[in-house]
């Protein structure tokens, strides 16, 4: 029996491909709304971002999460999914505080 392939993610962010296990699933609910989904598994349209904040940020400020997702994301979406993601980055253990506090 041969090997699985590993399944590769393009992150929004940066535009390069990772192991699915190396980034953060945003997915588009039925009901339209946009979550994080730490266990890549949830139904709906799926984005993948890097488990770095500065992939995150890329993706809102040039709206690819938008283009990817096909939905309107707005600016208290922004927030939430922002503090989603940072909480999925310390349960992963992969979160950096930028501002030095630790």
């Amino acid at each position: 029996m041969r090997p699985r392939k590993p399944a590769i993610r393009t992150c929004i962010g940066c535009g390069t491909s990772e192991d699915k296990r190396e980034v953060v699933r945003f997915v588009r609910m039925p009901d339209g709304t946009v979550e994080v989904d730490p266990t890549g598994k949830a139904n709906g349209r799926g984005a993948y971002v890097h488990t770095s904040l500065e992939c995150f940020e890329t993706a809102i400020r040039k709206r690819k999460i938008t283009s990817a997702l096909r939905t309107h994301v707005n600016e208290d979406d922004i927030g939430r999914l922002r503090a989603e993601f940072e909480r999925v980055l310390e349960q992963r253990g992969t979160f950096d505080h930028e501002d030095g506090d630790a």
